[in-house]
Protein backbone atom coordinates (compact mmCIF):
# COMPACT_ATOMS: atom_id res chain seq x y z
CA UNK A 1 0.00 0.00 0.00
CA UNK A 2 1.23 3.69 -0.20
CA UNK A 3 0.46 5.23 3.10
CA UNK A 4 0.43 8.67 4.10
CA UNK A 5 1.80 8.72 8.20
CA UNK A 6 0.87 11.82 9.30
CA UNK A 7 2.66 12.28 12.93
CA UNK A 8 2.43 15.73 15.55
CA UNK A 9 5.56 14.53 17.03
CA UNK A 10 8.96 14.68 15.24
CA UNK A 11 10.89 12.11 13.69
CA UNK A 12 13.89 13.68 15.75
CA UNK A 13 11.46 13.30 19.13
CA UNK A 14 12.64 10.61 21.20
CA UNK A 15 8.87 9.33 20.08
CA UNK A 16 9.74 9.27 16.88
CA UNK A 17 13.07 7.07 17.37
CA UNK A 18 11.22 4.48 19.55
CA UNK A 19 7.67 4.30 18.44
CA UNK A 20 7.38 5.96 14.75
CA UNK A 21 10.19 4.69 12.89
CA UNK A 22 10.72 0.91 13.86
CA UNK A 23 7.19 0.07 12.76
CA UNK A 24 7.72 2.37 9.54
CA UNK A 25 10.79 0.71 8.97
CA UNK A 26 9.16 -2.84 9.69
CA UNK A 27 6.10 -2.15 7.41
CA UNK A 28 8.38 -1.00 4.53
CA UNK A 29 10.02 -4.41 4.95
CA UNK A 30 6.79 -5.76 4.28
CA UNK A 31 6.22 -4.22 0.66
CA UNK A 32 4.20 -1.03 2.04
CA UNK A 33 5.63 2.37 0.40
CA UNK A 34 5.46 5.58 3.42
CA UNK A 35 5.58 9.30 2.62
CA UNK A 36 5.94 10.57 6.45
CA UNK A 37 4.78 13.91 7.48
CA UNK A 38 5.85 15.12 11.15
CA UNK A 39 6.36 18.23 13.42
CA UNK A 40 10.03 18.65 14.23
CA UNK A 41 11.52 20.80 17.02
CA UNK A 42 14.43 23.49 15.32
CA UNK A 43 17.14 22.15 18.06
CA UNK A 44 16.36 18.34 17.60
CA UNK A 45 15.94 18.41 13.99
CA UNK A 46 19.32 20.37 13.30
CA UNK A 47 21.00 18.04 15.48
CA UNK A 48 19.94 14.37 14.66
CA UNK A 49 18.14 15.16 11.07
CA UNK A 50 21.43 13.54 9.38
CA UNK A 51 20.43 10.52 12.19
CA UNK A 52 17.30 9.96 10.70
CA UNK A 53 17.76 10.62 6.87
CA UNK A 54 20.61 7.66 7.19
CA UNK A 55 18.25 5.67 8.84
CA UNK A 56 15.87 6.14 5.75
CA UNK A 57 18.20 5.73 2.88
CA UNK A 58 17.34 3.16 0.79
CA UNK A 59 14.04 2.67 1.68
CA UNK A 60 10.62 3.26 0.08
CA UNK A 61 10.12 6.13 2.84
CA UNK A 62 9.82 9.80 1.93
CA UNK A 63 10.11 11.88 5.06
CA UNK A 64 8.41 15.59 5.07
CA UNK A 65 9.54 17.32 7.87
CA UNK A 66 7.72 20.67 8.90
CA UNK A 67 8.49 23.27 11.55
CA UNK A 68 6.58 22.63 14.60
CA UNK A 69 5.46 26.05 16.47
CA UNK A 70 4.65 26.08 20.12
CA UNK A 71 3.46 29.62 20.38
CA UNK A 72 0.82 31.42 21.07
CA UNK A 73 -1.42 28.21 22.79
CA UNK A 74 -4.25 26.88 20.51
CA UNK A 75 -2.95 29.44 17.16
CA UNK A 76 0.37 27.61 17.02
CA UNK A 77 -1.91 24.48 17.02
CA UNK A 78 -3.89 25.85 14.53
CA UNK A 79 -1.53 26.80 12.21
CA UNK A 80 0.41 23.76 12.35
CA UNK A 81 -2.93 21.86 11.22
CA UNK A 82 -2.81 24.47 8.11
CA UNK A 83 0.43 23.71 7.50
CA UNK A 84 -0.11 20.09 7.18
CA UNK A 85 -3.30 19.74 5.57
CA UNK A 86 -1.79 21.96 2.61
CA UNK A 87 0.92 19.52 2.22
CA UNK A 88 -1.52 16.93 2.54
CA UNK A 89 -3.56 18.60 -0.18
CA UNK A 90 -0.16 18.92 -2.53
CA UNK A 91 1.39 15.24 -2.07
CA UNK A 92 -2.22 13.81 -2.52
CA UNK A 93 -2.78 15.44 -5.69
CA UNK A 94 0.26 14.67 -7.51
CA UNK A 95 -0.22 10.87 -6.24
CA UNK A 96 -2.87 9.37 -4.62
CA UNK A 97 -2.38 7.08 -1.08
CA UNK A 98 -3.99 4.02 -0.38
CA UNK A 99 -4.24 5.11 3.79
CA UNK A 100 -3.72 7.67 5.60
CA UNK A 101 -2.90 6.91 8.73
CA UNK A 102 -2.52 9.21 11.46
CA UNK A 103 -1.26 9.61 14.54
CA UNK A 104 -3.15 10.58 17.70
CA UNK A 105 -5.85 12.91 17.23
CA UNK A 106 -4.17 16.40 16.17
CA UNK A 107 -3.21 14.74 12.36
CA UNK A 108 -6.20 12.72 12.78
CA UNK A 109 -8.15 16.22 12.13
CA UNK A 110 -6.39 16.31 8.69
CA UNK A 111 -7.21 12.54 7.94
CA UNK A 112 -10.19 12.51 8.90
CA UNK A 113 -10.83 15.36 6.19
CA UNK A 114 -9.12 13.64 3.63
CA UNK A 115 -11.45 10.59 4.25
CA UNK A 116 -14.55 12.81 3.67
CA UNK A 117 -13.26 14.27 0.25
CA UNK A 118 -11.96 11.59 -1.14
CA UNK A 119 -12.73 8.42 0.65
CA UNK A 120 -9.05 7.48 1.17
CA UNK A 121 -9.05 4.49 4.02
CA UNK A 122 -8.35 6.16 7.94
CA UNK A 123 -6.62 4.62 10.41
CA UNK A 124 -6.95 6.51 13.55
CA UNK A 125 -4.12 5.69 15.76
CA UNK A 126 -5.41 7.35 19.03
CA UNK A 127 -2.33 6.47 21.24
CA UNK A 128 -4.40 7.55 24.54
CA UNK A 129 -7.45 9.46 24.98
CA UNK A 130 -6.22 12.77 24.30
CA UNK A 131 -8.34 15.51 25.31
CA UNK A 132 -8.75 13.89 28.37
CA UNK A 133 -4.76 13.45 29.51
CA UNK A 134 -4.40 17.35 28.26
CA UNK A 135 -6.97 17.54 31.20
CA UNK A 136 -5.73 14.71 33.64
CA UNK A 137 -1.46 16.35 33.21
CA UNK A 138 -3.14 19.84 34.17
CA UNK A 139 -1.88 20.81 30.58
CA UNK A 140 -5.74 22.14 29.75
CA UNK A 141 -7.77 24.28 32.58
CA UNK A 142 -10.87 23.61 32.06
CA UNK A 143 -12.02 26.21 34.33
CA UNK A 144 -10.95 28.64 31.80
CA UNK A 145 -13.54 28.82 29.18
CA UNK A 146 -11.27 28.99 25.99
CA UNK A 147 -9.65 25.40 27.04
CA UNK A 148 -12.94 24.29 27.86
CA UNK A 149 -13.60 24.56 24.66
CA UNK A 150 -10.72 23.12 23.41
CA UNK A 151 -11.68 19.93 25.24
CA UNK A 152 -15.27 20.10 24.06
CA UNK A 153 -14.05 20.07 20.35
CA UNK A 154 -11.84 17.31 20.55
CA UNK A 155 -14.07 15.01 23.24
CA UNK A 156 -16.83 15.91 19.85
CA UNK A 157 -13.99 14.89 17.17
CA UNK A 158 -13.19 11.88 18.98
CA UNK A 159 -16.46 9.91 18.71
CA UNK A 160 -16.35 11.17 15.01
CA UNK A 161 -12.62 9.59 14.42
CA UNK A 162 -13.67 6.62 16.11
CA UNK A 163 -17.04 6.11 14.29
CA UNK A 164 -15.34 7.21 10.79
CA UNK A 165 -12.34 5.05 11.94
CA UNK A 166 -11.80 2.54 9.12
CA UNK A 167 -9.97 0.93 12.28
CA UNK A 168 -8.39 2.64 14.97
CA UNK A 169 -5.42 1.72 16.95
CA UNK A 170 -5.76 1.23 20.97
CA UNK A 171 -2.81 0.63 22.87
CA UNK A 172 -4.24 -1.14 25.85
CA UNK A 173 -7.37 -3.49 25.75
CA UNK A 174 -8.44 -1.22 28.67
CA UNK A 175 -9.04 1.31 26.27
CA UNK A 176 -10.65 -1.00 23.70
CA UNK A 177 -12.91 -2.04 26.29
CA UNK A 178 -14.05 1.73 27.12
CA UNK A 179 -14.44 2.66 23.60
CA UNK A 180 -16.66 -0.43 22.84
CA UNK A 181 -18.99 0.71 25.91
CA UNK A 182 -20.07 3.73 24.37
CA UNK A 183 -23.49 3.14 23.26
CA UNK A 184 -23.92 6.29 21.93
CA UNK A 185 -20.97 5.31 19.10
CA UNK A 186 -22.35 3.55 15.76
CA UNK A 187 -21.66 0.71 14.80
CA UNK A 188 -20.48 -1.60 18.17
CA UNK A 189 -18.20 -2.90 18.12
CA UNK A 190 -16.01 -0.77 16.22
CA UNK A 191 -13.12 -2.37 14.39
CA UNK A 192 -10.19 -1.53 16.84
CA UNK A 193 -6.63 -3.43 17.11
CA UNK A 194 -4.88 -3.36 19.98
CA UNK A 195 -1.08 -2.82 19.45
CA UNK A 196 0.79 -1.44 22.60
CA UNK A 197 4.34 0.78 23.28
CA UNK A 198 6.47 -2.14 21.39
CA UNK A 199 10.08 -2.79 22.63
CA UNK A 200 13.09 -2.81 20.51
CA UNK A 201 13.77 -6.34 22.01
CA UNK A 202 17.15 -6.87 20.45
CA UNK A 203 18.54 -3.36 21.62
CA UNK A 204 16.75 -3.07 25.21
CA UNK A 205 18.53 -7.06 25.80
CA UNK A 206 21.20 -7.56 28.09
CA UNK A 207 22.82 -9.73 24.91
CA UNK A 208 23.50 -5.97 23.46
CA UNK A 209 25.83 -4.83 26.80
CA UNK A 210 29.73 -5.32 26.37
CA UNK A 211 31.06 -6.45 29.98
CA UNK A 212 33.68 -4.34 29.53
CA UNK A 213 31.12 -0.81 29.65
CA UNK A 214 29.22 -2.51 32.03
CA UNK A 215 31.92 -2.96 34.55
CA UNK A 216 33.11 0.39 33.40
CA UNK A 217 29.83 2.22 34.29
CA UNK A 218 29.81 0.15 37.68
CA UNK A 219 33.05 2.07 38.58
CA UNK A 220 31.66 5.26 37.34
CA UNK A 221 28.57 5.35 39.42
CA UNK A 222 29.50 3.47 42.33
CA UNK A 223 27.00 0.55 42.20
CA UNK A 224 28.78 -2.13 43.20
CA UNK A 225 27.24 -6.28 43.28
CA UNK A 226 26.63 -6.07 46.45
CA UNK A 227 23.91 -3.15 46.22
CA UNK A 228 20.35 -3.74 45.37
CA UNK A 229 19.82 -1.19 42.41
CA UNK A 230 16.04 -0.07 41.56
CA UNK A 231 16.00 1.98 38.29
CA UNK A 232 13.97 4.30 36.97
CA UNK A 233 13.84 5.33 33.68
CA UNK A 234 12.77 8.57 31.65
CA UNK A 235 11.40 11.72 32.49
CA UNK A 236 10.37 12.63 35.64
CA UNK A 237 7.20 14.88 35.76
CA UNK A 238 3.45 15.18 34.72
CA UNK A 239 2.47 11.86 35.31
CA UNK A 240 5.32 10.04 37.13
CA UNK A 241 5.30 10.37 40.60
CA UNK A 242 8.89 11.21 41.82
CA UNK A 243 7.73 11.83 45.62
CA UNK A 244 5.48 8.49 45.93
CA UNK A 245 8.05 6.75 44.28
CA UNK A 246 11.23 8.15 46.39
CA UNK A 247 8.36 6.82 49.82
CA UNK A 248 8.49 3.31 48.55
CA UNK A 249 12.23 3.70 48.19
CA UNK A 250 12.58 5.05 51.34
CA UNK A 251 9.90 2.19 53.35
CA UNK A 252 13.01 0.11 51.51
CA UNK A 253 16.07 1.88 52.85
CA UNK A 254 14.93 0.27 56.25
CA UNK A 255 15.17 -3.09 55.58
CA UNK A 256 17.88 -2.71 52.35
CA UNK A 257 20.09 -0.06 53.89
CA UNK A 258 22.38 -0.73 50.78
CA UNK A 259 20.11 -0.26 48.20
CA UNK A 260 20.35 2.37 45.57
CA UNK A 261 18.11 4.30 43.56
CA UNK A 262 19.42 4.84 39.82
CA UNK A 263 17.63 7.39 37.87
CA UNK A 264 18.38 6.94 33.84
CA UNK A 265 16.91 10.66 33.04
CA UNK A 266 17.81 13.29 31.10
CA UNK A 267 15.84 15.61 33.43
CA UNK A 268 17.29 17.76 36.54
CA UNK A 269 19.01 16.48 38.61
CA UNK A 270 18.02 19.06 41.56
CA UNK A 271 14.44 18.54 41.24
CA UNK A 272 15.41 14.72 42.03
CA UNK A 273 17.87 15.48 44.91
CA UNK A 274 15.52 18.14 45.97
CA UNK A 275 12.73 15.88 46.36
CA UNK A 276 15.06 13.14 48.23
CA UNK A 277 16.65 15.55 50.74
CA UNK A 278 13.19 16.76 51.68
CA UNK A 279 12.57 13.02 52.27
CA UNK A 280 15.55 12.58 54.78
CA UNK A 281 17.04 10.02 51.92
CA UNK A 282 20.54 9.69 51.67
CA UNK A 283 21.88 11.77 48.79
CA UNK A 284 24.46 8.58 48.49
CA UNK A 285 22.06 6.76 47.73
CA UNK A 286 20.33 8.09 44.83
CA UNK A 287 22.08 7.34 41.43
CA UNK A 288 21.48 9.70 38.39
CA UNK A 289 22.59 9.69 35.09
CA UNK A 290 21.75 10.89 31.57
CA UNK A 291 21.74 8.67 28.68
CA UNK A 292 21.15 8.36 24.92
CA UNK A 293 18.87 5.19 23.55
CA UNK A 294 21.83 3.72 22.69
CA UNK A 295 23.71 3.95 26.28
CA UNK A 296 20.13 3.02 28.12
CA UNK A 297 20.62 -1.13 27.87
CA UNK A 298 24.39 -0.98 29.36
CA UNK A 299 22.92 1.35 32.55
CA UNK A 300 19.65 -1.05 33.03
CA UNK A 301 21.93 -4.20 33.28
CA UNK A 302 23.24 -2.42 36.60
CA UNK A 303 19.70 -2.78 37.92
CA UNK A 304 18.07 -5.74 39.95
CA UNK A 305 14.64 -4.12 39.72
CA UNK A 306 12.91 -1.78 38.12
CA UNK A 307 9.99 1.18 39.05
CA UNK A 308 7.57 3.50 37.91
CA UNK A 309 4.67 5.10 39.31
CA UNK A 310 2.44 6.97 37.00
CA UNK A 311 -0.88 8.78 38.07
CA UNK A 312 -3.72 6.51 38.19
CA UNK A 313 -6.47 9.01 36.26
CA UNK A 314 -8.68 7.83 33.31
CA UNK A 315 -6.45 8.83 30.48
CA UNK A 316 -3.94 6.53 31.76
CA UNK A 317 -6.47 3.26 31.02
CA UNK A 318 -5.57 3.98 27.14
CA UNK A 319 -1.63 3.94 28.28
CA UNK A 320 0.82 1.92 27.97
CA UNK A 321 4.12 2.71 28.93
CA UNK A 322 7.22 2.37 26.76
CA UNK A 323 9.40 1.94 29.65
CA UNK A 324 7.42 -1.59 30.72
CA UNK A 325 8.70 -3.30 27.64
CA UNK A 326 11.99 -2.12 27.74
CA UNK A 327 12.55 -2.75 31.37
CA UNK A 328 11.49 -6.10 31.22
CA UNK A 329 13.52 -6.87 28.28
CA UNK A 330 16.17 -6.14 30.20
CA UNK A 331 15.37 -9.63 32.57
CA UNK A 332 13.89 -6.41 35.31
CA UNK A 333 10.89 -7.49 37.62
CA UNK A 334 8.93 -4.34 37.42
CA UNK A 335 7.27 -2.45 40.79
CA UNK A 336 4.56 -0.47 39.68
CA UNK A 337 1.06 0.79 40.64
CA UNK A 338 -2.55 -0.06 39.41
CA UNK A 339 -5.08 1.92 36.84
CA UNK A 340 -2.38 2.68 34.16
CA UNK A 341 -3.65 0.81 30.60
CA UNK A 342 -3.22 -2.96 30.60
CA UNK A 343 -0.03 -2.72 33.32
CA UNK A 344 -0.80 -4.72 35.88
CA UNK A 345 -3.05 -7.10 34.50
CA UNK A 346 0.35 -8.34 32.41
CA UNK A 347 2.54 -8.41 35.73
CA UNK A 348 -0.34 -10.69 37.95
CA UNK A 349 -1.08 -12.54 34.83
CA UNK A 350 2.64 -13.04 33.99
CA UNK A 351 4.24 -13.45 37.64
CA UNK A 352 6.97 -10.66 36.56
CA UNK A 353 6.32 -7.70 39.18
CA UNK A 354 4.62 -6.19 41.88
CA UNK A 355 1.61 -3.96 41.72
CA UNK A 356 1.05 -1.42 44.39
CA UNK A 357 -3.19 -0.76 44.90
CA UNK A 358 -2.86 2.69 46.91
CA UNK A 359 0.20 4.75 47.43
CA UNK A 360 0.68 4.32 51.07
CA UNK A 361 3.26 3.20 53.44
CA UNK A 362 1.21 -0.23 54.06
CA UNK A 363 1.16 -0.80 50.02
CA UNK A 364 4.61 -0.41 49.94
CA UNK A 365 5.37 -2.70 52.73
CA UNK A 366 3.69 -5.30 51.03
CA UNK A 367 5.81 -5.04 48.20
CA UNK A 368 9.34 -5.02 49.86
CA UNK A 369 8.65 -7.93 51.57
CA UNK A 370 8.31 -9.44 48.68
CA UNK A 371 11.80 -8.26 47.08
CA UNK A 372 13.82 -11.60 47.45
CA UNK A 373 10.62 -13.47 45.54
CA UNK A 374 10.92 -10.95 42.90
CA UNK A 375 14.65 -10.88 42.39
CA UNK A 376 14.47 -14.65 42.25
CA UNK A 377 11.76 -14.84 39.22
CA UNK A 378 13.56 -16.42 36.45
CA UNK A 379 14.75 -14.30 33.72
CA UNK A 380 13.29 -16.22 31.22
CA UNK A 381 9.80 -15.66 32.51
CA UNK A 382 10.40 -11.83 32.49
CA UNK A 383 12.04 -12.31 28.94
CA UNK A 384 8.96 -14.48 27.66
CA UNK A 385 6.86 -11.75 28.58
CA UNK A 386 8.25 -9.21 27.00
CA UNK A 387 8.07 -11.15 24.09
CA UNK A 388 4.47 -11.65 24.48
CA UNK A 389 3.29 -7.90 25.12
CA UNK A 390 5.87 -5.65 23.63
CA UNK A 391 7.77 -7.54 20.87
CA UNK A 392 8.09 -4.86 18.03
CA UNK A 393 7.79 -7.72 15.49
CA UNK A 394 4.63 -8.55 16.67
CA UNK A 395 3.40 -5.04 16.51
CA UNK A 396 4.59 -4.56 13.37
CA UNK A 397 2.73 -7.84 12.21
CA UNK A 398 -0.59 -6.52 13.60
CA UNK A 399 -0.16 -2.87 11.79
CA UNK A 400 0.52 -4.74 8.45
CA UNK A 401 -2.76 -7.20 9.08
CA UNK A 402 -4.82 -4.08 9.50
CA UNK A 403 -2.73 -2.61 6.47
CA UNK A 404 -3.90 -5.68 4.50
CA UNK A 405 -7.61 -5.52 5.71
CA UNK A 406 -8.29 -2.56 4.76
CA UNK A 407 -6.12 -2.82 1.31
CA UNK A 408 -9.06 -5.84 0.83
CA UNK A 409 -12.29 -2.92 2.04
CA UNK A 410 -10.93 -0.18 -0.64
CA UNK A 411 -10.01 -2.67 -3.43
CA UNK A 412 -7.90 -0.87 -6.46
CA UNK A 413 -6.80 2.82 -6.08
CA UNK A 414 -7.21 4.98 -8.59
CA UNK A 415 -4.13 6.03 -10.49
CA UNK A 416 -5.74 9.46 -11.49
CA UNK A 417 -5.10 12.48 -9.73
CA UNK A 418 -7.82 13.66 -8.00
CA UNK A 419 -9.02 17.07 -7.30
CA UNK A 420 -9.18 18.57 -3.37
Amino acid sequence: MRVLYLSYDGLTDGLGRSQVLPYIIGLEDKGHTFTIISFEKKKRFKKDEHAIRTLLRGKNITWIPLSYTSTPPILSTVYDIWQLRKQVKRFHSATPFDLVHCRSYITSLVGLWLKRKQNVPFAFDMRAFYADERVDGRLWNIENPVYKAVYDFFKSKEKEFLQDADYTISLTEKGREIINSWSELNGQPLPIQVIPCCADLQHFSTNNVEPSVKERLRTETGLRTEHLVVTYLGSIGTWYMLPEMLDFFKVLLVHRPEARLLFITQDEPSTIMNTASAKSIPESNIVIRPAGRDEVPAYLSLANVALFFIRPVFSKSGSSPTKHGEMLGMGLPVITNAGVGDVEHIICSSGTGAVVQHFNEEEYQKVVSTIDELLAIPKTQLLKTAEEFYSLETGVERYHEVYLKLARTAGKTTNSSPKI
